[in-house]
């Protein structure tokens, strides 16, 4: 996306934000996946970028964490970050797992795949934020579900790259023209 297609996107997508949006505050969007070392960092720091890209800088609060606490504390996975650099992208942060806190905070939680929204709806009760599946931003063509790269080859990590690069403009869109708590 070019400067001029991300300013006037950002100015098209503000014009129509819901007046109760206005002055709401950011959106808040976490990301999910098991170990929170490949999937989820990858999401959050390709979205991050794109946010970025849109002209869009502070309207949206994006964070990921794993489903368990196995590599809590760690960066995400060299490989992956190794993928992700050689695209213009760098991946931050430690590994954490998701907290109760979590499904108050954010608006949107997306699951890289269909365990771990399952692990998510049971996490959450009643009162949860909008979970939803990465593959729904993806067309009808793609899987369902972000494969896990960790117990495969390289191109595995290029694969989850591409899915999360063409997932993230649906995404950006959906959480700028409604407020995903209240899309149901």
């Amino acid at each position: 996306m070019d400067a001029g297609s991300a300013s006037s996107l950002a100015a098209e997508l503000s014009a129509h934000e819901p007046e109760s949006q206005q002055g709401a505050g950011p959106r808040r969007v976490l990301f999910v996946c098991w170990g929170n070392i490949c999937r989820s960092p990858t999401a959050e720091g390709v979205f991050r970028a794109y946010v970025a890209e849109s002209g869009l800088d502070g309207t949206i609060e994006i964070d990921s964490a794993g489903t368990i606490s196995y590599h809590e504390g760690e960066a995400p996975d060299a490989r992956m970050r190794e993928a992700a650099a050689r695209r213009g992208y760098t991946l931050d942060g430690t590994s954490r797992k998701v907290a109760e806190a979590d499904f108050r905070k954010f608006d949107l939680i997306v699951a890289m795949d269909r365990d771990n929204l399952n692990d998510l709806e049971a996490q959450a009760g009643a009162g949860r934020p909008r979970l939803r599946l990465f593959g729904a931003y993806l067309s009808a063509e793609s899987p369902v579900d972000v494969p896990d790269p960790y117990y495969g080859g390289a191109s595995g990590f290029d694969r989850v790259l591409d899915m999360i690069e063409a997932g993230c403009p649906e995404l950006l869109e959906e959480l700028m023209t409604a407020r995903p708590d209240a899309a149901g």
